[in-house]
């Protein structure tokens, strides 16, 4: 079987990784499994709440990007992200000014965050084309929520607007674009990378005790992130298209570039299975933190349906292969 660009298929997953976790232990509260990004360790009174990620198809502000990511997947469990480490992986044409770039952008956003970055490791690494950064964030904290925890019935409730990650990548390519592109609306685009993190909208939601589960829309977008919440909670779904926000800006470089923004890489959204009749209380939660929450679907057993902005409904039979690998393949992005 071969492999494509982006994340494992499940059956992968499922056979040659997620049991692979070396010698058990009772202090693992939550273990690998698919859909669910991070770990839980038992320590006392005291949960320790760890997940990684990769930055690999981003060239610009790969440092910003890396603090985010796995910032962002530790605060779906509620829990504020406190520790960071890093390994940051760089091309042989590498610089020293492109170690002082990275770290800059690391420093800088940890510090945003209240984060503290307390290791790692850095080497120049042969056959990169561009620099790879992996981060590892930790928090310590009490309760918590992972993406299997959904239930039947709840609704499907989605911060800011689709393809946020994927709409600020597009807009610093702008060659990829190609000619008579809208320079403002590039720009606009381009900028769209300060609204990556999710950590305020996800504690705020958290904190109101009606949200059973919630996942950063990452790798395969909003459909991708909706796929993974089902399947890591055994249901099905109703995701509505045409009541996913889709930002201007987002609408107008997937045009360009014939991309789904559904489909495309979301971090800086949040996803959430909000308790039936919350909806207005989780909104206004996260509307105090300058964020937005719609509803978008709902959560329930049976089939996994997207139903188009066409009204047309699909089923979802697999978890989609997110649309920034048509560019990095193609393009070069």
């Amino acid at each position: 079987m071969e492999l494509t660009l982006g994340k494992l298929p499940p059956e992968v997953l499922q056979k040659y990784l997620i049991g692979m976790t070396g010698a058990p232990s009772l202090a693992l509260l939550v273990p690998p499994s698919i859909g669910v990004d991070f770990g839980v360790i038992k320590h006392g009174n005291v949960r320790l709440v760890v997940s990684s990620d990769p930055v690999t198809g981003v060239k610009e502000k790969v440092g910003w990007y890396a603090v985010n990511v796995s910032a962002n997947d530790v605060a779906t469990s509620g829990n504020r992200p406190e520790f960071m480490q890093s390994i940051i992986l760089l091309p042989e044409d590498a610089t020293v000014a492109t170690v002082a770039r990275i770290s800059g952008e690391m420093h800088r956003t940890a510090a945003a965050l209240g984060i503290t970055i307390v290791g790692g490791h850095t080497e120049v690494t042969p056959g990169l084309g561009r620099p790879i950064v992996i981060t590892t964030a930790f928090a310590f904290g009490g309760a918590f929520v992972t993406a299997a925890d959904a239930k039947d019935g709840d609704t499907v409730m989605l911060t800011k607007s689709a393809a946020v990650e994927g709409t600020a990548i597009c807009g610093s390519n702008e060659h990829s674009l190609g000619r008579g592109a809208d320079a403002r609306m590039v720009r606009r685009a381009r900028g769209f990378y300060r609204k990556l993190s999710i950590v305020e909208e996800a504690v705020a939601a958290f904190r109101t005790g009606k949200v059973h589960a919630m996942h950063d829309c990452t790798e395969g977008g909003v459909l991708g992130a909706v796929y993974e919440m089902s399947y890591a909670s055994n249901l099905g779904f109703e995701l509505f298209g045409a009541k996913v926000p889709i930002a201007k800006e987002t609408a107008y470089v997937c045009s360009r570039l014939s991309l789904d923004p559904l489909r495309l890489i979301s971090s800086g959204a949040l996803l959430l299975a909000v308790e039936p009749g919350a909806e207005a209380e989780v909104s206004k939660a996260v509307r105090a933190t300058g964020s937005r929450a719609t509803v978008v679907g709902s959560f329930r057993k049976g089939e996994r349906l997207l139903v188009g902005r066409d009204g047309k409904t699909e089923v979802v039979a697999e978890p989609p292969t997110d649309e920034l690998w048509k560019l990095v393949d193609a393009r070069g992005i």
